[in-house]
């Protein structure tokens, strides 16, 4: 028996992916930069084993029995691994067991299938022993999961080749060049999307004029602005990018037809209290971006944290019977009962209960090898330990 447990981050993108040129190879009409959050807040769990006694293939996630037959996307990222593989392995035949969790909400907008088939293809590139270049696989399973295979700051570079050879992601900076950065994940919902993030970007590549402005034109410049706003630490222009790409986004996701909706009126009310709060502060203090989902992704920095989290708490109260340790998540944050109102700020707060829970976090490192047996998410027999 050989047996591998990996965790991989989630990445939130500041400059967007939407849409594909290439359906079946999973190619992007646009480059795409992101950070990887810290796996000690969130993060995919995935554990491989091979077995001479496993009679077939068989894949969990998040404790439910999954048809391997039919997803073709894991089929995929399993033959790509193995093709890479020495054939002389003695598991190199065996069949496997996959048990695959998240720690965090699954197809709410929160990049779950990005760190999960990251982890995935992670977790299999160690089983097979497999060296080298590995974002292409993870871009079989999910286009973003290339972003997750590396720590810190990473770009998905879209490609030239129709083989898609060269849609790889690399990275810009580790996660120690910008140690001051954080994150705040406000989640307003974290029930299922109406409809997935695959179906969405077909449509607007079917349906909407203004993606091709935003792909030929838009995108490549922010790129690189981007890029130097990483390199350089310089947060108002890094928020500044990241906040117009957002919208970019998603008036491209409103221009579809029929038209996609991700973010809800919370996420509008998100999005006005980081406006007002940045008009308050004279400059771009803090920065939102919003993937396929209605959860806020608030990057800023950690000097910041202090009053903009309990300006969060002034606008959006918590329900009264929700434990603070069920609502505040992730690293510990400072006294969130202290807030002194401020006119200046022009913003009135909403109702309680509008959010859900609130994240604490980081930039983090990539996916990494768990080696505690304790670990592992199956058992000897092949099935999962839960």
């Amino acid at each position: 028996m050989k047996v591998v447990t990996c965790i991989a981050p989630v990445n939130i993108a500041v400059i967007k992916y939407w849409g594909k040129k290439d359906e079946e190879l999973i190619l992007p009409l646009n480059d795409s930069i992101s950070a990887s959050l810290s796996t000690d807040i969130m993060c995919a769990k995935t554990t491989v084993m091979a077995s001479p006694s496993f009679e077939k293939n068989r894949f969990w996630l998040n404790g439910k029995i999954q048809c391997m037959e039919t997803n073709t996307r894991l089929s995929n990222c399993i033959e790509m691994v193995k093709k890479r593989a020495d054939s002389s392995l003695e598991h190199y035949n065996w069949n496997i067991s996959i048990c695959s969790e998240n720690n965090f909400p699954t197809a709410a907008g929160l990049a779950s299938s990005a760190a999960g088939y990251a982890c995935l293809v992670y977790a299999l590139a160690k089983l097979y022993k497999i060296e080298g270049e590995i974002s292409e696989i993870a871009r079989q399973g999910s286009g973003s999961a290339c972003r997750s295979v590396y720590g810190g700051w990473v770009q998905w570079h879209s490609g030239t080749l129709p083989t898609g050879e060269d849609s790889i992601a690399s990275q810009i900076a580790p996660a120690s060049h910008w140690p001051e950065m954080r994150a705040l994940v406000l989640v307003a919902n974290d029930s299922r999307k109406k409809f997935g993030s695959t179906l969405g970007m077909y449509r607007t590549t079917k349906t909407s004029t203004l993606i091709w402005e935003r792909v030929n034109k838009v995108v490549p410049e922010r790129v690189k602005q981007m890029r130097q706003a990483i390199l350089s630490k310089n947060f108002e222009s890094f928020a500044e990018i990241t906040m117009k790409d957002s919208n970019s986004m998603h008036a491209v996701i409103l221009d579809t037809y029929p038209p996609g909706i991700y973010m809800n009126d919370i996420s509008q009310a998100m999005v006005n209290l980081v406006h007002c709060y940045n008009d308050y502060k004279g400059h771009n203090s803090v920065a939102y971006t919003f993937d396929a989902g209605p959860n806020a992704c608030i990057y800023l920095l950690e000097s910041e944290v202090d009053e903009f989290i309990a300006v969060v708490n002034y606008v959006f109260p918590k329900l009264k019977s929700v434990p603070n340790s069920e609502y505040y998540k992730g690293y510990p944050l400072p006294d969130t009962t202290k807030y002194v109102k401020n006119k200046e700020l022009n913003v009135s707060p909403c109702s309680e209960g509008m959010l859900k829970y609130i994240i604490y976090t980081r930039v983090g490192e990539g996916p990494s090898v768990l080696v505690d047996q304790k670990e592992h998410l199956l058992q000897q027999n092949g099935l999962p330990k839960h």
